[in-house]
């Protein structure tokens, strides 16, 4: 845990633990094409379309099935959908262009948008040259894939993972950080689109790099009230550059849980945030439990604030 006198330290939890035993296999299969709701999924009993100033949106993990079943189960009741696309290398891991193309049909049926975190498991900041060139060609085959879907968001990782913040160092993660962005900002080639999630690490170690770059934040408010930051210092900081907000219930230092388990003051402070945001709040969930509980926690405090 480092922190900083110019800000607090930003923070990470390995999501991609969370679910790596729910990755989908992503197979070809006439069933993942049909528009039909799931049997013996639990359904959401509402719709929360256009209910808050800002999108509101949920993780493709919801429901322990494929990418086209969580859409179709959740695309009637939601403004967007946060594809996880967190691992990328072997077979069949991503989905393919037959799965992409179906997903862009279902945004036209339930009128819904797309962000997309990119894979965590390559690091564009990787010391070594050769891992560090095949993690740059690996989010620019994704963000390929994913083009026909037009995300709102490419939501990013950049670890850092130096033995120390020594001043050559930083300026040799930096400099490579920086020339990786620049190839991925073009294939990207849609401006204002690549959002650098915060991670462990003080997030002035990027800022310029973003301001340079024009890049975006995914500010993960859940991470920072896991470590007792001021949630409304931080957003206000940096609230120009944010455009997606993850956010999930904390509870004894763990997180990605239902809101229900947020207390009343640290409640207080996000919606004092989403009163400032009109962006995409994605409820970073991986259960239905957990993601219902948290839409109607939402909805009854919104009302109210």
């Amino acid at each position: 845990m480092v922190g900083t006198e110019a800000g607090p330290t930003f923070f990470l939890t390995p999501e991609t633990n969370i679910f790596r035993h729910l990755k989908p296999i992503y197979q070809d299969q006439y069933h993942q094409m049909t528009n039909q709701q799931q049997p013996g999924y639990p359904a959401l009993t509402k719709s929360y379309k256009g209910m808050f100033p800002f999108k509101i949106c949920t993780t493709s993990f919801i429901y322990p099935d494929h990418y086209i079943p969580n859409v179709q189960m959740l695309g009637p009741y939601l403004d967007e959908i946060e594809l996880l696309l967190f691992e990328s290398q072997g077979a069949d891991v991503l989905p393919s262009r037959k799965v992409i193309t179906e997903l862009g049909r279902l945004t036209a049926e339930f009128d819904l948008s797309y962000n997309v975190h990119l894979p965590t498991d390559v690091s564009i900041s990787d010391r070594n040259p050769a891992r560090q060139q095949h993690a740059v060609e690996t989010m620019i085959q994704v963000i390929d894939l994913v083009r026909p879907l037009e995300a709102s968001a490419l939501v990013l990782h950049v670890p850092y993972s130096e033995e120390s913040y020594d001043e050559q160092i930083l300026k040799k993660w930096r400099d490579r950080v920086h020339q990786n962005l620049t190839q991925i900002k073009s294939a990207a080639g849609k401006q204002n689109i690549i959002a650098i999630e915060t991670l462990d690490y003080p997030l002035e170690l990027l800022e310029d790099i973003v301001l340079d770059l024009d890049l975006r934040i995914c500010l993960d408010l859940g991470h920072l009230m896991v470590y007792e930051y001021n949630v409304l210092e931080v957003f206000n900081k940096y609230a120009s550059k944010t455009s997606v907000l993850h956010l999930h219930g904390v509870e004894n230092g763990c997180d990605h849980t239902t809101l229900e388990r947020l207390s009343d003051k640290l409640f207080k402070a996000v919606l004092q945030v989403l009163n400032k945001f009109t962006g995409v709040v994605s409820l970073e969930v991986f259960s239905f439990e957990n993601l219902d509980s948290s839409l109607k926690y939402l909805e009854n405090h919104w009302r109210k604030s």
